[in-house]
């Protein structure tokens, strides 16, 4: 049977949480920040040598996004470091916040290392022509849930529409794959739905 002090706890617990996330702006957006800005980059690097802009060989493309993941990793490295000894109040809903966001980057990179290991154990090698074509609309999805779920905890009407543009982008970038449009819109997805937000995000807290 449930236990009515347990569930009135629950809520209670619920309740300040939304509170905290409508008064007090969350820590992390410049972890947002540097992602988009990161990977918005490798996007429009990609774009270049997809469209021949640049003569470099396709296999250009692994090191493109591998120099990114490298310099994503020094760059959340130095950031999480920054935030833990600025101090300040931190509220349960900065730190839902920080764990959607973390969790869903976790998500990504295991999903792409178990694919990873799925194409060698199958062919020797790993495909990423074939991957390319189907990145964009997987990290836009899970984006459209980081945003959902963020805008819940901290009722912020600009996070739902971030949400339903995320969510919108993953079948539009699906429709035009394969063609050289679709990292420049991928670029600009992860300009406009994560390094903008993230720099707001970024700003307010520290107003």
């Amino acid at each position: 049977m449930p236990d009515p002090q347990n569930d009135a706890a629950d809520i209670a617990w619920l309740r300040s949480l939304a509170e905290e996330g409508a008064n007090t702006p969350p820590q992390g957006g410049s972890i947002l920040f540097a992602a988009g800005l990161i990977w918005g980059t490798a996007s429009l690097a990609h774009w270049f040598i997809i469209s021949g802009l640049i003569p470099v060989d396709p296999a250009g493309f692994g090191l493109v996004w591998g120099v990114a993941l490298l310099v994503f990793f020094a760059t959340l490295f130095v950031l999480i470091n920054r935030l833990k000894t600025r101090g300040g109040v931190e509220t349960a809903a900065g730190r839902a916040f920080g764990s959607v966001w973390s969790a869903l980057g976790w998500g990504i990179f295991s999903l792409f290392t178990a694919l990873m290991l799925l194409d060698a154990g199958r062919t020797g090698e790993v495909d990423m022509a074939e991957w390319s074509l189907a990145i964009p609309s997987i990290i836009m999805t899970f984006y459209g849930m980081g945003w959902a779920v963020s805008a819940t905890m901290l009722r912020r009407r600009m996070l739902w529409m971030l949400a339903v543009a995320s969510f919108v982008a993953a079948p539009a970038l699906a429709l035009i794959a394969g063609s050289t449009a679709q990292y420049l819109a991928y670029a600009a997805c992860l300009f406009g739905l994560m390094a903008l937000p993230g720099f707001i995000l970024m700003r307010v807290a520290r107003s």
